[in-house]
């Protein structure tokens, strides 16, 4: 079965959307690392190059059920943040924007009877499930580290593989 326009364009927004979500952390990187905290520039780089890879696998599916891919202006990001705490609570707000994004693809893919895409999605909504819980408790973590103990964080983050 063919997808329809309305999945491919739900697709092709989801593309362009994690080509802008790679941005934002690399963005987020890139400012941690101006401040030399290399293991929270570490962590965004992981989470940009996901991003990244999310994109490129949505790409070779629409390809693989004969859609055409359409990349769009991905619109620039913010290059300038807050304290760490700000930026943990922007990417666990964003996350949760990323899961229901997610969802709607699904409950579109299910009005269109589209079996294929829901099953492919499906991975999705549950790799979001730990996306939200890794940005929740990153911003746990940030709420215990009290002064120079956000040096011992950083650390640890710097350890994500």
């Amino acid at each position: 079965m063919k997808l329809t326009q309305r999945m491919q364009d739900a697709i092709n927004e989801q593309i362009n959307f994690e080509m802008w979500s790679a941005n934002i952390y690399l963005s987020m990187s890139v400012h941690f690392a101006q401040k030399g905290l290399n293991g929270f520039a570490h962590w965004m780089r992981k989470q940009s190059a996901e991003e990244n890879e999310h994109a490129e696998d949505m790409m070779h599916y629409l390809i693989t059920r004969g859609g055409e891919v359409k990349i769009g202006a991905i619109p620039a990001v913010p290059t300038e943040f807050e304290s760490p705490m700000a930026i943990a609570k922007q990417v666990y707000e964003h996350e949760c924007e990323v899961s229901e994004k997610i969802q709607q693809i699904v409950r579109l893919a299910s009005e269109e009877k589209d079996m294929a895409s829901q099953d492919f999605f499906w991975k999705y909504i549950r790799e979001q499930v730990e996306e939200e819980a890794s940005a929740a408790g990153l911003v746990e973590q940030l709420e215990l580290a009290q002064g120079h103990a956000i040096m011992f964080l950083d650390r640890e983050l710097a350890q994500r593989k």
